[in-house]
């Protein structure tokens, strides 16, 4: 049976495949539909091996609460933009960070095993397979974070469409919109500004030293500042260090909405509790960063494109 344009179009509808996969298996199913789909479907396994080489760098965050006390964010990737920003491939992220909210496994290769949430008769996996199949491209659930407020909140911030996805929880005896509201404002900070710790009192203290030496060497490497006092130096490097970790700890940072310029988080945090008769404390905030410290390939999409149609 002769198979068609249409018959292909019809079939990526359907099915969201590739063209070119979609050809072949319209061709090795004479052009039967339903067969074709279950073609892609039963192959799934086979795609899924061959494209797991190839780098998935690419991809989208999303967070997801639950009562206000239980949050989740996950991170999974594609290999182009081109599928992070496709309706069907953002479903499907919807679906396991729906997933990891219900689940209590403690990583990624146990939260594998689990039976899917929207299947019980398939695993976590099998979902993926057949998502790398219908989509066309390797795909991966690279992390994900369940953070639970017992005594308090959580909020959950989506930036830039799922570049970045960040949870912030707070112990609090107040849960009225103002809170939930400077709760959230310190999200869009951990986002912009991607502090490391919530206080110095989380700073282990070998970090503290490991920059101590650094800070030592650069000064012993300055002509002007090696030949300063001892006492001097150390000043100096105290003073230098006690910038740095204002600028890693959330609580220290100058908050991005502070009128006058210079209230820190803290503050911010201490006159927001006073106004709603709140004892607030911030216990925990969670951020994650599309491909953050994943090494990204250069695409040459005419070449494939042209590569597909050639048969390769």
């Amino acid at each position: 049976m002769a198979i068609t344009a249409a018959m292909v179009k019809d079939l990526r509808e359907m099915t969201g495949a590739g063209m070119m996969d979609c050809k072949k298996a319209l061709t090795q199913t004479d052009g039967n539909m339903d067969e074709a789909v279950e073609y892609l479907r039963k192959n799934g396994q086979a795609k899924a091996e061959k494209k797991a080489s190839r780098i998935a760098a690419e991809g989208v965050c999303r967070v997801i609460t639950k009562d206000n006390r239980t949050a989740a964010v996950v991170e999974v990737n594609s290999e182009t933009d081109f599928v992070a920003k496709n309706e069907k491939f953002q479903s499907y992220v919807e679906a396991v960070a729906e997933q990891v909210l219900a689940s209590d496994a403690l990583d990624v290769d146990a939260f594998m095993e689990e039976p899917w949430k929207a299947d019980a008769a398939k695993s976590v996996k099998d979902a993926l397979v057949e998502q790398i199949a219908v989509i066309g491209e390797n795909l991966k659930i690279r992390r994900f974070e369940k953070v639970t407020a017992e005594n308090g909140m959580t909020v959950t911030y989506l930036h830039g469409g799922g570049r970045i996805g960040v949870i912030v929880a707070a112990d609090t005896d107040v849960c009225n919109d103002a809170v939930k509201e400077a709760l959230t404002n310190l999200a869009m900070q951990v986002a912009a500004l991607s502090p490391k710790y919530v206080s110095k009192d989380e700073i282990p203290a070998d970090y503290i030293e490991h920059e101590k030496e650094i800070l030592k060497e650069q000064i012993k490497n300055d002509p002007k500042e090696s030949q300063k006092p001892e006492k001097v130096i150390e000043g100096m490097i105290n003073g230098r260090i006690n910038k740095e970790l204002k600028e890693i700890c959330l609580v220290d940072q100058v908050y991005v909405k502070a009128e006058d310029g210079k209230q820190t988080v803290a503050q911010y945090l201490a006159q927001v509790a006073k106004e709603n008769g709140a004892n607030i404390s911030l216990t925990k905030f969670v951020r994650f960063e599309t491909g953050e410290g994943l090494e990204k390939k250069n695409e040459d999409f005419a070449a494939e494109v042209a590569a597909q149609m050639a048969g390769n």
